[in-house]
């Protein structure tokens, strides 16, 4: 497949790029810094948070699909997701690709946004420890962050792409296993983490999943 990948040089975004070379598929990687790539591939040089739909048209024109680590790294990052995403998405109209899958996290499912203003309370797979300690301390430390992601998925909702969106829990640098448990529309039971390596193994294993297209699709091990 032809895919581009945005963030490759992100923590997700690395394996990614290295897991799609790897199965031998065409690669197109949207960064800040071509330097920091760890494989040769087509590059577009863009910064999301301030590119155009045009500067970003050739990255996705001809793409089957387009996989996304946009996300805000710090506080003054919170924004990008959102914004960087609506962009992304408007590139993709103009060059008509419909293929999207983006990484949000485990706790959006109960967030608040201007597209969904009454999420429930609590969601299907949280565990007590979840839903009544971890849970509301990582949402008050995270909020502004959780909230660009909740953004994100509007964006996504409201696009009319064929889109996914994975939401992992807590994320460790450990290596690629395939051995993790993913659940449609709701988070994995009793899942508190997952690997970066897992997740980009999922956003790759989702292009064959076609009950995932206008889906979350929560992860963890």
């Amino acid at each position: 497949m032809r895919l581009t990948i945005v963030g490759a040089t992100g923590g997700i975004g690395r394996h990614l790029l290295q897991q799609s070379v790897a199965a031998g598929h065409d690669v197109t990687a949207v960064v800040r810094d071509p330097s920091r790539l760890s494989a040769d591939v087509r590059v577009v040089r863009a910064d999301l948070a301030t590119a155009t739909p045009r500067a970003l048209a050739p990255a996705v024109s001809g793409a089957d699909a387009v996989l996304s680590c946009l996300g805000p790294r710090s506080r003054a990052d919170v924004g990008i997701a959102h914004r960087g995403t609506q962009t992304l998405l408007d590139a993709m109209r103009t060059a008509a690709t419909r293929r999207i899958v983006a990484v949000s996290a485990a706790p959006v499912a109960t967030i608040a946004s201007p597209g969904r203003p009454h999420p429930p309370r609590h969601d299907p797979g949280e565990g007590p420890i979840v839903r009544y300690l971890l849970g509301p301390a990582v949402k008050a430390v995270f909020r502004a962050n959780y909230l660009d992601l909740a953004s994100l998925e509007d964006t996504l909702r409201g696009s009319g792409l064929d889109w996914t969106v994975v939401r992992p829990p807590y994320l460790t640098n450990g290596p690629m296993t395939g051995a993790y448990h993913t659940a449609l529309d709701r988070n994995v039971r009793g899942g508190l983490r997952v690997s970066r390596a897992d997740v980009a193994h999922l956003m790759l294993a989702v292009l064959n999943r076609p009950e995932t297209v206008k889906a979350a699709v929560g992860v963890a091990h």
